[in-house]
């Protein structure tokens, strides 16, 4: 289990510090994102230790103790270190959860919730009258979320291909692994005015034996379903674990993406297409029934 050297009252003010630095890091001011990263106790999501800093360049390392403060950094912990999966970067987080500008009484999914700690987050953000749809493919990452949320009673652990989530309409969506293009229920179940971010990403090629399948390519996306169709927008560079399940892609569809992000100008995008003909020059990528364009909505 994890130790401490310091009180209640002294974690409580370091939590603080860790969620201030998190927004600056993240070059962002949201003050009730703030406030929830300093309230969500990090240490809950992270299992057992000893505890694994996840590298960007990959592998991971070890920290020297198990003092749950040292929970409280901007890094990557690993989960599954096998399969590329980690806790993710409080920062990039906070400045993707402040595009999907979440209100109080929200209903959102949490697709790819992993063990949760980001799904307690969005908890904090909509409040006793909304609702999380924690959504986790993998059982044990999904076992350990359940365990880890039970007392939060506006939040549900779901074990479910996240491709076929949500199952009801919702007000946004927040995808937490690379996809090279949105599932159905996400653009056709978020309701008018709803905001969906996803990280946009091609899968590496050379897949290592071990450390998962990570994007070679990658850009999160904001959008957002107005009354003439769906804006879409490119919040910045961001890099995921590739999905699986049902959001397994071929390789023409990995060849079509990887020659349109090595032509560049995805940060041009202003609308997502869906199930309508798109205009031949005038769009970053085509897909599958789906588009990303650079004219507005």
């Amino acid at each position: 289990m994890p130790t401490t050297m310091f009180t209640a009252d002294e974690l409580a003010v370091i939590r603080r510090a860790y969620a201030h630095q998190v927004m600056a890091t993240a070059a962002t001011t949201n003050p009730r994102i703030e406030a929830a990263f300093a309230t969500v106790p990090r240490e809950k999501f992270l299992g057992a230790p000893p505890w694994q800093i996840a590298n960007l360049g990959g592998g991971n390392r070890p920290l020297p103790s198990s003092d749950l403060v040292l929970a409280y950094q901007d890094v990557l912990f690993a989960l599954q270190p096998d399969n590329g999966v980690n806790n993710g970067s409080p920062s990039l987080h906070a400045r993707l959860l402040a595009e999907l500008d979440i209100q109080i009484g929200d209903r959102i999914a949490h697709i790819g919730a992993g063990t949760g700690y980001y799904s307690a987050i969005l908890a904090e953000l909509v409040g006793t009258s909304g609702h999380v749809y924690a959504v986790e493919m993998d059982p044990d990452l999904a076992a350990h979320a359940q365990a880890a949320l039970a007392e939060r009673a506006n939040v549900s652990v779901i074990n479910a291909d996240g491709s076929q989530w949500p199952q009801q309409e919702v007000d946004a969506i927040y995808v937490n692994f690379a996809v090279a293009r949105p599932a159905e229920p996400w653009i056709e179940r978020l309701r008018p005015g709803g905001r969906l971010v996803l990280p946009l990403g091609v899968p590496r090629q050379d897949r290592p034996p071990k450390g998962g399948r990570h994007a070679s390519h990658g850009a999160a996306l904001r959008i957002e379903h107005g009354e003439g169709g769906f804006a879409a927008r490119w919040i910045g560079t961001a890099y995921f674990v590739c999905a699986n399940g049902g959001l397994t892609i071929d390789d023409n569809e990995i060849e079509a993406l990887t020659a349109a992000f090595r032509r560049g100008g995805i940060e041009f995008v202003k609308s997502l297409l869906w199930k309508t003909e798109p205009r031949i020059g005038r769009c970053w990528h085509i897909g599958g029934q789906w588009a990303l364009c650079y004219d507005d909505v």
